[in-house]
C-alpha cells in the first residue's frame, strides 16, 4: 500500500528539534549551504561552510587539546563518554527525530541509530578499564618485556549520510576513552545532525569539567576542500573516512602519503547464500530488511541473493510478493517500511543500474518511481532483479534498493559468487546443515569482514569490529579490539638486575666491563 505524506512545514519542525537540542538560530540559518530533506526535497536549513584556513585554525587546536586530554587517566576519560551515553539518551527522541528529517530513515530506524550511539559509549566506558597491554618473559636474566597502548592523536572523522551520527560514535566514544582529541567532517547532505551530536557532546563536557581542554571535539561543515586539509594534515594521525571505495583510495594515497594512518570502511556488494535447508519463512523475513531496509541505502544492505537451484523458484515466487506489497512512504506521516532515496543522483543511479541489468539479460521486478511528495522527492518500489549471471551491474554497488537473484548448484559454486566481487564487507548464509554453515565461515569460505548465519548480511551489532576486506578498506570500527587503532603501541624490555646482558647471544665487550652473552 503506498502512503501519502501531509504537509506539515518541516524546516519548522526541524527549527524547533535543534533549538531543544542546543543550538543557537545562527548556526542553521543564515548560511551558505541549503540543506534539503530527502522526504520533501525542501529545504529546512541552511549553515555556514568551515574554510580551509578555519579548518587548519580548528585542527590546531584540537593538537593542543589531545596534549591536554592524553594525560587524563583513561578511566577517568570514560566518565565523559559516560555522562555523552546519559545526554543521548536525554535527547534520543529529538535527535532520533532529526536523523529521520534530513537522512529520510523510517522512525524506528532513526531511534535505532541514537540508539546504537548510547550502545558504543556504554562499550566504551568499560573499555576505558580495560586499555590492556601484556607482560612477556625475557630471554635474558633479571629482565621483562611489556606491552603498552598510548595515546595517539587527534582524531578525523569523515562520515557519510547514510549513518549520519553512529559511524561518528563508534569514532568518538573509543577514541575519546583512548585520550584523543576529534574533528568530524560529516557529508554535505547530513550537518544537522552532526551539528546537534555536538552540542549534545558539549553538555557532557560541560557537567564533566575542567579535565576536558576546550578544542577536545569539533566540527567542519564543507565540501571537498574542507575534506582535504583534514586528510593531508599532519598533526591528525589517524583518519577514519566511511564512504565509496573511489573516496577511500583518494583518502587512502594522501593518508599514506604522509605516513598517517586510515581507517577505511568503503562501499559493499553484500551476498546471502540459501542453501537446500534454509528455513524459507526465516529467510523471507531477513531478506526484506536486508534488501529494502534504509531503502538500501546501508553498507550492509543485501544487494545480491545467491539461492539453490532447488528452492530457488518458490523464495523468488514469495518474494516478489513482499516487493510488490511492501509500505512505501514519508517517514514521518505513517508507518512506511521503505522512505526516500536521499537524493535524484541515488535515484539516477538506480535505474542506470536496472538498464543495465536488462541489457544483461535481467527480469527486473518493480524499481519504478513511486510519487510521495512531489518532484522534489525519489521515492521508489524496491527492485527485485533475477540474472542469468553474475555480471554488468552486479558486480558493482549501486547504493539503492536493488537485489539481484543467482542460482547455484554447488556449495562451492556459491561460495566463488559470494567472493567473485571486488568488495568484502558483509555475508550470509541461510541453513541447517551444519557442514555447509562451518565450511561458508572457514578460510575457504566468505571472504568478507563480516559472515553472518541465518540472518541478512546488515543490522551489526556494537560488540563486534565492524569493517571489511578487498575494496571495501580492511579498516574496522566499534567493537572487539578495534580501539587498538587510535592508539599507538610501545614495547618496553626492562632490567632490573645489575648485568647487561645482550639478546642473541651478542658479545660486546668494551674497557671497564663486559656485557655477558
Amino acid at each position: 500500500m503506498l502512503q501519502t505524506a501531509s504537509a506539515p512545514s518541516l524546516r519548522e519542525e526541524t527549527a524547533s528539534l535543534l533549538r531543544s537540542l542546543g543550538l543557537h538560530e545562527t548556526s542553521f540559518t543564515g548560511g551558505g549551504r541549503e540543506v534539503r530533506s530527502p522526504i520533501t526535497g525542501e529545504v529546512i536549513a541552511s549553515v555556514p561552510e568551515t574554510t580551509a584556513d578555519e579548518a587548519r585554525a580548528t585542527i590546531g587546536r584540537a593538537h593542543e587539546a589531545f596534549l591536554k586530554w592524553r594525560a587524563v587517566p583513561a578511566p577517568r576519560r570514560g566518565e565523559l563518554v559516560r555522562l555523552l551515553g546519559e545526554e543521548l539518551r536525554t535527547a534520543k527522541a529529538d535527535l532520533g527525530r532529526l536523523v529521520t528529517i534530513e537522512a529520510g530513515k523510517v522512525i524506528s530506524e532513526g531511534l535505532g541509530e541514537v540508539q546504537e550511539m548510547i550502545d558504543i559509549c556504554d562499550f566504551a566506558v568499560g573499555l576505558s578499564r580495560q586499555l590492556y597491554g601484556l607482560t612477556m618473559p625475557s630471554e635474558r636474566a633479571d629482565h621483562r618485556l611489556q606491552e603498552q597502548w598510548h595515546p595517539l592523536g587527534t582524531v578525523g572523522v569523515i562520515s557519510a549520510f547514510n549513518f549520519p551520527v553512529a559511524v561518528w560514535s563508534w569514532n568518538a566514544a573509543l577514541a575519546l576513552v583512548c585520550g584523543n582529541a576529534l574533528v568530524w567532517k560529516p557529508s554535505e547532505k547530513t550537518p544537522l545532525t552532526a551539528l546537534a551530536t555536538q552540542a549534545i557532546l558539549d553538555r557532557a563536557i560541560q557537567r564533566f569539567g575542567p579535565d576536558a581542554p576546550e578544542g577536545l571535539s569539533s566540527v567542519l561543515l564543507g565540501d571537498a576542500a574542507v575534506g582535504e586539509a583534514l586528510v593531508d594534515d599532519a598533526r591528525v594521525p589517524v583518519i577514519s573516512a566511511t564512504g565509496s571505495t573511489r573516496m577511500g583510495r583518494i583518502v587512502g594515497q594522501r593518508v599514506a602519503a604522509r605516513f598517517g594512518r586510515a581507517i577505511l570502511e568503503l562501499g559493499g556488494n553484500n551476498a546471502s547464500i540459501v542453501t537446500p535447508s534454509a528455513d524459507l519463512d526465516l529467510t523471507l523475513r531477513a531478506v526484506a530488511f536486508g534488501a529494502m531496509g534504509t531503502a538500501g541505502q546501508r553498507c550492509t544492505t543485501l544487494r545480491r541473493l545467491i539461492v539453490h537451484e532447488s528452492v530457488h523458484d518458490a523464495l523468488v515466487e514469495r518474494l516478489a510478493r513482499v516487493y510488490r506489497g511492501i509500505s512505501v512512504g514519508s517517514p514521518v506521516a505513517g508507518d512506511a517500511l521503505v522512505g526516500p532515496l536521499i537524493d535524484r543522483t541515488a535515484f539516477d543511479g538506480m535505474q542506470k543500474a536496472l538498464e543495465a541489468a536488462r541489457a544483461a539479460g535481467g527480469t527486473v521486478h518493480g524499481g519504478e518511481r513511486v510519487d510521495v511528495n512531489g518532484e522534489g522527492s525519489f521515492y521508489v518500489r524496491p527492485a527485485l532483479v533475477e540474472m542469468p549471471a553474475q555480471t554488468g551491474p552486479v558486480v558493482e554497488e549501486t547504493f539503492a534498493p536493488v537485489l539481484y537473484v543467482l542460482k547455484y548448484r554447488t556449495l562451492e559454486d556459491a561460495i566463488a559468487l559470494q567472493n567473485g566481487v571486488p568488495q568484502g564487507l558483509s555475508s550470509s548464509i541461510f541453513g541447517t546443515d551444519i557442514r555447509e554453515i562451518e565450511a561458508f565461515l572457514s578460510a575457504a569460505g566468505s571472504d568478507c569482514g563480516i559472515a553472518n548465519v541465518n540472518m541478512g548480511p546488515s543490522g551489526a551489532e556494537i560488540g563486534g569490529a565492524f569493517g571489511g576486506e578487498k575494496e571495501t578498506g580492511g579498516g574496522r570500527e566499534s567493537g572487539s579490539d578495534a580501539w587498538k587503532a587510535y592508539m599507538r603501541r610501545q614495547t618496553n624490555a626492562i632490567n632490573y638486575g645489575r648485568s647487561m646482558p645482550l639478546a642473541q647471544g651478542v658479545k660486546f665487550d668494551v674497557d671497564g666491563g663486559s656485557a655477558e652473552a
